[in-house]
């Protein structure tokens, strides 16, 4: 599977941004979310990709969405936005999702108009659509062999639901205390506050589709 990239904006100054306007310093922010400050600043500047993990425990930290992330509006004056990126400038391994949370992500997406976000553990998230005021990720999810949504191997949770639905590969979930082998054709969901990791042990990419909310069961 070789997902292509759409012209979006990389997230670095947007967590950089919303670090500052919580007045956090870099050490505060690498103690909460359990990583060294120099991985932080490397996040910030674009020259290091975090995993699954370390960008939900990040938005975490922060407060924020990791949707928020991906605004416009959260950005200065006279930096670029999405439609000032050139597709080249696409490539970049840590590209943000689409920029505006109030525009439209559809209602038809074909292969060719999704938003790819690379994470440094081996995952693929790709966009397959947004409704605008919605907190939803509605992603076509590759881990490619070797892939884990935790590069330290750690567990991860974070606010909100999550729904998937694996197509083709095997994934092992480990929810908790528990370890399952998923296969074509099972489905999962639970609550991302349970602590959960999945990883592809297989030689071939683990692909499937997920619906995950950031808002929390009441």
């Amino acid at each position: 599977m070789s997902p292509a990239s759409a012209p979006v904006p990389s997230v670095g100054a947007r967590i950089r941004q919303a670090r500052l306007e919580r007045g956090l310093g870099l050490r505060a922010l690498a103690r909460e979310v359990g990583v060294s400050a120099s991985l932080v600043s490397q996040i910030e500047t674009g020259k290091s990709q975090p995993s699954v993990s370390t960008l939900y425990a990040i938005t975490t930290a922060l407060g924020i969405s990791v949707e928020s992330l991906f605004s416009v509006e959260s950005l200065s004056e006279g930096r670029e936005t999405a439609a000032a990126v050139h597709p080249a400038a696409a490539v970049h391994a840590l590209a943000a999702f689409a920029a505006d949370p109030a525009r439209r992500l559809g209602p038809l997406v074909t292969p060719g108009e999704r938003e790819v976000l690379e994470l440094d553990s081996g995952v693929v998230w790709e966009r397959l659509g947004h409704v605008p005021g919605t907190d939803v990720d509605f992603l076509l999810v590759t881990y490619r062999p070797g892939g884990s949504s935790s590069g330290s191997g750690g567990l991860m949770r974070h606010t909100g639901t999550e729904y998937g639905y694996l197509t083709s590969g095997e994934l092992v979930l480990t929810l908790g205390f528990d370890e399952q082998i998923l296969r074509p054709g099972d489905a999962v969901c639970f609550e991302s506050a349970t602590p959960h990791r999945y990883r592809n042990d297989g030689d071939e990419p683990a692909v499937g589709v997920w619906f995950v909310s950031s808002q929390s069961v009441q």
